[in-house]
């Protein structure tokens, strides 16, 4: 769960430090206090899409950090860490996420950098964001087919990877045949031209070291003088008359006459003789290289020819040798396939048959599986309804078969629901108003949080738009989540804020000409006449004190009953 959330420099945060608990936690505030700004903090913290606007005025960077506990130790959590070279000490998780105003972000979990995509898998498994804005998930049909394979991830998970690896691999195959039943005339067109770039690179015969050797050549043919020149002077200035290996012959005699007298020579001796024979051996390689050297103004233009004739193979086949006879092998490799076609599409058409076999057994195991979970789904959904004031409301997941495969296999599938009796059900996005769609997707969150992993869920004004007994049955189902995991939640309802087992006030203040944001606990009276001043508005009275003392109590004893 998130135990400490710093925030610094973010928007009209300056420096903020705040701690959390277990439990529900609830923020509240004046509208524009800030209360979305954290949600927006956290989120960022999580890896979401950052932008400049984020970043104070007068400020070069925001900072944003999170404390992160873990006390399950079979979370799936440290499989990601231990996949990114993470270590976690005693289940502890620390995020930090740094934006700068160049527009980059610099990221970190427990202090090793990582990229942006490794802080979203962390932060994703750690921390789910559910607003008002996510209840577009439930008004887009495409993606109801997600949430009932997550509601049934455990029996699902293996034959849905499993499908989709042939899935993948039958799609690659269908490309590969549509690609070789193109029209007769760009199939002759594909076939001249991989023989003509095939004839062109056998004749070329390029091997992987030649270039290097011909440039090693070019350059000894292109200083053929001065090597000649200067290894004459080498070879006269040891071997000549009266030159250097004269004069050492002379010193290795003298030494070899004095050393048997002389132990202290004896070493001196054996130096010089050694570099006698060096040197004599030298002069002699320097001989027989000079004696080879020639001057072939033919081999120079071969040279240069060769050399260019791989530049010119450079430019159009790859930039190295080692990528031009991969592509060599490639084409002609597909010239044989061109050239066969027939064959070979024969061949890859009953390999598609036989995958497509595989494919529908397949996908019907996981729409089996899918209407198994469906209802029981759609009757753990509608127990959630009833409890949230829905009693009336009937739900199903509605199944069509699809006429080809895709990557979820071969079924298209919507929810319906019914919020009148004597309707029958249909589209949840034509006919759900918003406040059923929040009450539908807190039945989801309910229903999820147990089993996800997910340490700490936040609610950002999901309770708008709703009031009276509604309102009480969200602020209850919120605790129920909550009993299963973390739940931070801003919200505007006096019911919601009343079952907090901690509540924060955020307040706007200026000072000095610049606008900032704080975060106090508020607990006892501070506390009730905050719950009073969302209950009436602005004017606190003492009936409304009376009536925030008397939801407190209350909610007190729904806790009990539902801890």
């Amino acid at each position: 769960m998130l135990r400490e959330l710093s925030i610094r420099n973010f928007a009209i945060i300056d420096d903020l430090t705040v701690s959390f608990f277990d439990g529900l936690t609830v923020l509240t505030g004046e509208t524009g206090a800030g209360k979305s700004i954290i949600i927006d903090a956290v989120h960022l913290l999580a890896g979401g899409r950052g932008s400049l606007e984020f970043i104070r005025h007068g400020a070069r960077k925001a900072e944003l950090g999170g404390l992160f506990q873990i006390s399950n130790d079979d979370h799936p959590i440290y499989a990601k860490l231990e996949e990114a070279g993470i270590e976690a000490e005693e289940g502890t998780i620390i995020l930090r996420r740094d934006l700068n105003d160049n527009g980059k972000s610099v990221c970190r979990v427990n202090g090793k950098l990582v990229p942006l995509s490794v802080l979203r898998d962390i932060g994703g498994s750690l921390i789910d964001i559910h607003g008002q804005h996510e209840n577009q998930e439930l008004m887009d049909e495409k993606r109801h087919i997600n949430l009932l394979d997550h509601f049934a991830q455990d029996e699902l998970q293996e034959v849905k990877a499993r499908y989709q690896a042939l899935y993948e691999s039958y799609r690659e195959l269908k490309r590969e045949v549509q690609a070789l039943n193109l029209d007769e005339q760009r199939t002759a067109q594909r076939i001249d031209l991989y023989q003509f770039q095939i004839n062109e690179l056998e004749e070329a015969a390029l091997k992987v070291d030649e270039e290097e050797q011909l440039t090693e050549e070019r350059r000894r043919l292109m200083n053929f003088h001065k090597i000649f020149e200067r290894a004459n002077v080498a070879y006269q200035a040891i071997f000549g008359e009266a030159q250097g290996l004269d004069f050492i012959g002379n010193a290795m005699r003298a030494l070899e006459d004095i050393a048997g007298l002389d132990t202290n020579f004896k070493e001196a001796s054996e130096a010089v003789t050694s570099s006698f024979y060096a040197l004599q051996d030298a002069a002699y390689q320097i001989q027989h290289v000079l004696d080879d050297l020639e001057f072939d103004p033919e081999r120079m233009n071969e040279v240069e020819q060769r050399l260019a004739q791989y530049q010119a193979m450079k430019r159009k086949y790859g930039t190295t040798v080692e990528e031009i006879l991969a592509y060599q092998a490639k084409i002609e490799e597909e010239l044989m396939q061109l050239i066969n076609r027939d064959e070979t599409i024969q061949q890859s058409e009953k390999r598609l048959r036989e995958m497509e076999e595989q494919l529908n057994r397949f996908a019907e195991q996981l729409t089996a599986i899918r209407k198994d979970s469906a209802i029981v789904l759609s009757e753990a959904i509608m127990n959630e309804l009833r409890v949230l004031h829905m009693e009336k409301a009937k739900f199903i997941v509605h199944f069509e078969a699809l006429e080809q495969f895709d990557i979820n296999g071969k079924d298209d599938i919507a929810f319906y629901i019914s919020t009148n009796v004597g309707e029958p059900p249909k589209s949840l996005p034509k006919i759900a108003s918003g406040g059923e769609l929040s009450r539908m997707m807190l039945a989801l969150k309910t229903i999820f949080s147990s089993s996800n992993g997910i340490t700490s869920i936040i609610f950002d004004e999901v309770d708008t738009g709703v009031s009276g007994r509604v309102a009480q049955a969200i602020a209850e189902k919120i605790v129920d989540i909550s009993v299963n995991s973390q739940v931070l939640c801003i919200s505007h309802l006096p019911q919601v804020a009343a079952m907090a087992d901690h509540h924060y006030y955020i307040k706007k203040q200026v000072e000095h000409d610049r606008t900032f944001t704080t975060v106090t606990e508020i607990k006892g009276q501070a506390r009730i006449e905050e719950v009073s001043r969302m209950m009436s508005g602005a004017e606190i009275t003492d009936l409304t004190l009376q009536h925030a003392t008397e939801l407190i109590e209350m909610a007190k004893e729904r806790k009990q009953v539902i801890n």
